[in-house]
């Protein structure tokens, strides 16, 4: 492999994707032919592939019905929106809430709705029908555990930028990772929710739920007792602990491997907020490697340089509806 990187693959692939899009000389391709002739040639690909590299961004969860806005929002953040003027969970990660009370009770519903529920839509079990019996992998962006809800392969995953489901230290200074899911139960039990007859909470038909938990419910690190976060990708402080470098490693030994051979890289839902760890170095793995094939995904925003064009598929499109269609 060109310009090979080491068990770091995050790093690694970041690096080689940089300098692919450094070097572009030709400009960008939306592509030719139909929708229908694309979705044929991806289903061409799909069989016909010697290995398949999943790359998801926040697209293929939103394309599953985990939408950050809209109705699940007003469902079951009617309250935020209405003291606070929140409007959508995304922003509201980052409210100055009053106390901890209330943050922590934002983030029991924010975890809890996004990490520990199934999506609305199937998309996720759908796509792991696709590529259940081919070598695969699957590095996603994506912080909500949903590959492994529907069933992939965790040794096949690579969850670049953190997980909904863990806490850590605020300084990540001691390396580890805790998983919240015992604590989540409680929070939401706590805010009055009610577990339907799945065991899923939901609002009360009085829809008198609160927007605090009790001081003495507000997590702590189970080691020192000091105050934790959110395992999440946002500066230097975030916790790459030792399953993480595992994962990484093992995406790394799968470049490695399928070094030279027919692997479609299938990149569903990448948008503009992250191009370096997914799109990017995809692009580039496809330059490298002549009998490589790269297919976009992307409602709007499926496009490739024109060096790579005769060997890319894309199609503009609801990820949902085309998985379907495959």
């Amino acid at each position: 492999m060109s310009g090979s990187f080491d068990d770091n693959a995050y790093l690694g692939t970041i690096q080689k994707g940089i300098n692919a899009v450094r070097g572009l000389r030709f400009g960008l391709s939306v592509g030719s032919g139909s929708k229908e002739e694309n979705i044929a040639r991806l289903k061409d690909e799909l069989a016909s592939a010697d290995a398949i590299v999943i790359g998801a961004g926040a697209g293929l969860s939103t394309a599953a019905g985990l939408t950050y806005s809209g109705e699940r929002f007003e469902r079951y953040f009617f309250d935020f929106k209405e003291i606070f003027g929140i409007t959508d969970m995304y922003s509201g990660g980052f409210y100055p809430f009053p106390d901890d009370e209330t943050r922590w009770a934002w983030w029991a519903r924010h975890i809890y709705y996004n990490r520990y529920i199934d999506p609305p839509k199937p998309v996720y079990c759908d796509l792991l029908r696709l590529v259940k019996d081919k070598d695969y992998f699957v590095i996603t962006t994506n912080v909500d555990h949903q590959f492994q809800r529907a069933g992939f392969d965790k040794k096949r995953l690579f969850y670049t930028q953190g997980d909904y489901g863990l806490f850590q230290t605020v300084n990540g200074r001691n390396g580890k990772t805790y998983d919240n899911r015992d604590w989540v139960i409680r929070a939401m039990a706590a805010q009055r929710f009610i577990p339907d007859e799945n065991g899923v909470f939901e609002v009360p038909e009085d829809r008198l739920i609160s927007m605090r938990i009790p001081t003495e419910q507000i997590p702590r690190c189970p080691d020192d007792r000091s105050a934790v976060t959110m395992n999440l990708r946002s500066d230097d402080t975030f916790v790459e602990d030792a399953g993480w470098h595992e994962a990484s490693k093992r995406y790394a030994d799968f470049l490695k491997a399928h070094e030279g051979r027919h692997v479609l890289y299938l990149e569903l839902g990448v948008g503009a907020n992250t191009p370096t760890i997914i799109k990017y170095p995809f692009w580039a793995l496809t330059i490298e490697n002549p009998n490589a094939v790269y297919a976009c995904i992307n409602y709007g925003e499926a496009f490739c340089p024109k060096q790579i064009e005769k060997w890319s598929i894309l199609i503009n499109g609801d990820i949902a509806e085309i998985i379907e269609a495959i």
